[in-house]
């Protein structure tokens, strides 16, 4: 039996997740922030669930305790939690409020997986995923704090698998995917003006990733090759994931799907 852990299991792609993992016979841990139908389904199938303030340290603390005590090693670790906010320029925004969404969406999820990371099981190929957002490969306005965790967890994820080969450190790039995280850039309409259009637009045409094509690229993941994903960035909206062509190129090419200045050939 493997174990897997969700940060945030009440996320819309967390809750998705717990439910493939389930049917893959997956023992499944997980926290939430607020109870919900989801949350309550959640438990009912199995899923070990602690609540838990991402955000708070006591809080982090406490549900990992909990959790190394019910699963003592996991072969899965994933982390959701995120957040769009503040949204604005950098002078309309609270910077409290800019320090807390990079604490949410990057610092406090290198410190969870620093806190687990000797209870991964190692017998096996141990995965480690975190998930990328919007903007990392151009300037996206408005959205800095959460733009910039999302770069610094791609390149945390290379600089992992330099340090712990044994594990695999992959970022996934979701894509436009139907979940409550938008209704943060539709609550900020005056400041996030364009993205709040482009979203309009979005739930207008009904525009976005299946979630479940998002587990699907997970799933693969956790069963390719580390030398294929590892320290790697994959869009799940724009990768030929899956397919043997892809896995060879990424063999040959250890610089293919990492942050890289463009240009360094000339």
């Amino acid at each position: 039996m493997k174990n897997a852990i969700v940060f945030s299991a009440s996320s819309g792609i967390g809750h998705a997740l717990c439910l493939k993992l389930i049917s893959d016979g997956y023992t499944v841990f997980g926290t939430y922030k607020t109870f919900s139908q989801d949350v309550q389904n959640l438990k009912q199938l199995g899923v070990r669930l602690y609540e838990a303030d991402l955000l708070v340290d006591e809080q982090i603390q406490e549900s990992i305790q909990c959790i190394k005590k019910d699963a003592k090693t996991w072969d899965a670790l994933f982390m959701l939690q995120a957040t769009m906010n503040p949204i604005g320029k950098l002078l309309e925004i609270d910077m409290y409020k800019w320090e807390e969404s990079v604490t949410l969406n990057f610092v406090n999820q290198i410190k969870i997986i620093h806190l687990l990371l000797n209870c991964r099981q190692k017998s096996a190929v141990p995965s480690i995923i975190t998930f990328a957002g919007g903007g990392t490969n151009g300037a996206v306005s408005k959205f800095s704090a959460y733009t910039i965790s999302k770069i610094s967890l791609i390149k945390m994820m290379e600089l992992l698998y330099e340090e712990y080969p044994d594990t695999k450190f992959v970022c996934v790039g979701p894509g436009w995917v139907n979940t409550k995280i938008h209704n943060e850039t539709i609550q900020a309409k005056e400041s996030a003006q364009e993205a709040y259009c482009e979203t309009i637009r979005h739930l207008d045409e009904n525009n976005f990733t299946d979630i479940n094509k998002v587990v699907d690229c997970v799933l693969w993941i956790l069963n390719a090759d580390k030398e294929c994903v590892s320290g790697r960035n994959f869009s799940v909206a724009f990768d030929d994931w899956g397919s043997d062509a892809l896995n060879r190129k990424l063999k040959n090419n250890s610089n293919m799907y990492k942050l890289r200045r463009e240009g360094n050939n000339f």
